[in-house]
């Protein structure tokens, strides 16, 4: 008889594409992982993996494998889902993982309609890369993740992007330290120190492309894969920091911070990534809805500098 905690350990190093990989997702040593497997191909009496150099390519059993496990792990999802959310259930519960591009309080804005459903909802949050993440969402560890990106091209897994909704963004920066700088925005960021998003954020190519276009050089003095943790130097006076316009208002009251300006020529952008193609879970239909109805539809008005140079930087409140 067929092995399914086996076949699962199959799928997920597929998934994963390495003994490595899903071995962390699984907890479980690599020697311990390609045991199971190889029992598995004992049981079956075929190969389902080829080594090449380092990686592991499916043979062509393997894929015709994979392609029924797809069906039997989503089955037993299904099945775990309709119990969790069966009416004599207490709640119903949530997995979700965040990108660590997404600023956390992005993340709190959309997760919190999940938390207002008539039925009670646990939600269990988990950070990560989003490429782990989505290994985590091909195994079904988790039911939705959100993202600064659509899912990448060339992704083995099989889920679908959905677009919350995208905005511009804002330069801030602690007063003492704007104080030290009378260059007018936005020429005060080829001389003020600057904190940037790292290079996994995907806000951080467009960025660097409008300081070429404005001809600004700025002064970098730190990268951040975590935005809150960049928000934590820019409050104390480390260097100009920016965020999404949309939460502008609450890091200014939060950080203590002063908007220096902003522009819509930079968008960030921000995704539900399910296995869904509808949106089905009552958590992530509340989330995609109150997005789009709500945080990403009041953003408030922003004023453009008259001058021509400029165009496509807003005005600061340190210049009115």
């Amino acid at each position: 008889m067929l092995n399914y905690k086996q076949l699962h350990y199959f799928w997920a190093v597929a998934k994963a594409g390495s003994i490595v990989r899903a071995s962390e997702r699984l907890h479980l040593t690599p020697q311990t992982l390609s045991g199971q497997i190889s029992l598995l191909e004992e049981t079956l009496g075929v190969a389902l993996f080829l080594r090449v150099g380092r990686r592991l390519e499916l043979t062509e059993t393997g894929r015709l494998t994979l392609s029924y496990a797809d069906e039997v792990f989503q089955i037993g999802n299904e099945l775990e889902e309709a119990l969790r959310n069966r009416p004599q259930s207490r709640f119903i519960q949530f997995r979700v993982g965040v990108d660590d591009a997404v600023p956390k309080s992005i993340a709190y804005r959309l997760l919190t309609p999940a938390m207002s459903l008539a039925e009670p909802v646990r939600i269990v949050c988990r950070e990560d890369k989003l490429v782990r993440l989505l290994v985590e969402l091909a195994i079904q560890h988790v039911d939705l993740v959100l993202a600064d990106r659509p899912m990448p091209a060339g992704t083995n897994v099989k889920g679908y992007s959905h677009k919350l909704g995208d905005c511009g963004i804002t330069f801030f920066a602690e007063p003492r330290l704007a104080a030290q700088f009378p260059d007018k925005w936005p020429r005060i960021l080829d001389v003020a120190p600057l904190l940037i998003p790292g290079k996994e954020a995907a806000v951080r190519v467009p960025l660097m492309r409008w300081f070429d276009v404005h001809q600004i050089r700025p002064h970098i003095v730190g990268e951040f894969d975590d935005s809150a943790l960049m928000q934590a130097f820019g409050r104390a006076g480390t260097g100009i920091f920016i965020a999404p316009s949309v939460i502008a208002d609450e890091v200014r009251r939060e950080h203590g911070v002063i908007i220096l300006g902003q522009t819509n020529e930079v968008t960030e952008q921000f995704y539900a990534i399910s296995m869904e193609r509808r949106l089905t879970h009552p958590a992530v239909v509340a989330i995609n809805d109150t997005a789009q109805r709500e945080l990403f539809a009041n953003l408030y008005p922003q004023r453009r500098m008259p001058d021509n140079h400029n165009r496509g930087c807003l005005t600061n409140e340190r210049d009115g």
